[in-house]
């Protein structure tokens, strides 16, 4: 006779009704996002804003400022360890003086307004770009706001003011040539590592994400041996109206990138 009896060994065991049994689809699902480290921003459409609205160009100026405390603050929160922000290029002397004259002014009340929340979040304050065309005013409150976060440990704020990237590296490239010519360099020493070094970022963390507002397709002299192998995210949204939902789409965007820097993930390399 066959027995119908089966005993508990013979039972394949159940998890209990209440057992936390880890779902491994669930813990991909929950995964903190990848964010970057450093995120540069190329600010534009404050005029086309402005326009729009039937106000003059310089208004659009004023709204961006509202762009910048919003997405300075998000990052802050979410933890970003550098934001850099095109605020002026070298090529945009060409522009009118009136409306020079307003962005040194904006930029020198920006510098004294923000001073306490600089403070008060406890961020690393720099400027990069060529200080030579800058008004003496502007000069100081830079100097002044640096000299106040520099012992900050928080995030970098950097503000690319009179900035070109082709002027950083023609400085640099000068730099290399005086030290080779002085015979304090080898020519044979010269490599990407003693570049980087000599560019206005030397103490930054390269770019991993570029923004650029307002749909336009171009880097416009901004970093460019810096983003080599930076993610490009762009949006037709115009600077005035870039908040924190515009940020977080940037960075969704950027958490699904695979990242290579030239190479193969590891799934293709077994191909």
């Amino acid at each position: 006779m066959v027995s119908t009896h089966t005993s508990l060994a013979d039972v394949p065991a159940q998890p209990a009704p209440n057992s936390q049994r880890p779902d491994p689809q669930l813990a991909i699902e929950s995964a903190a996002p990848v964010r970057p480290r450093h995120i540069a921003v190329i600010m534009d459409g404050n005029g086309r804003w402005a326009q729009r609205q039937g106000l003059e160009r310089i208004e659009g100026h004023r709204r961006g400022v509202q762009s910048v405390r919003c997405v300075v603050e998000e990052c802050v929160r979410l933890g970003i360890e550098q934001l850099t922000l095109y605020c002026l290029s070298s090529e945009n002397w060409k522009r009118p003086k009136s409306e020079l004259d307003f962005l040194m002014a904006l930029l020198k009340e920006f510098l004294i307004a923000e001073r306490p929340e600089i403070v008060r979040q406890n961020l690393q304050f720099s400027v990069i770009g060529r200080r030579t065309e800058l008004p003496e005013d502007v000069l100081i409150e830079i100097d002044t706001t640096a000299r106040v976060a520099e012992s900050h440990t928080g995030m970098r704020l950097c503000l690319a003011i009179n900035y070109g990237s082709r002027a950083e590296i023609v400085d640099a490239v000068r730099w290399i040539a005086h030290d080779v010519a002085s015979g304090r360099l080898s020519p044979d020493a010269i490599d990407e590592d003693l570049i980087s070094a000599r560019l206005n970022t030397r103490e930054m963390p390269e770019p991993d994400l570029v923004i650029r507002t307002a749909g336009e397709m171009r880097l416009s002299n901004f970093l460019l041996w810096q983003i080599s192998y930076a993610e490009l995210f762009v949006t037709t949204t115009l600077w005035p109206e870039f908040r924190e939902p515009e940020l977080h789409a940037a960075l969704d965007a950027f958490s699904r990138r695979q990242r290579r820097f030239g190479g193969l993930n590891q799934p293709e390399c077994h191909r």
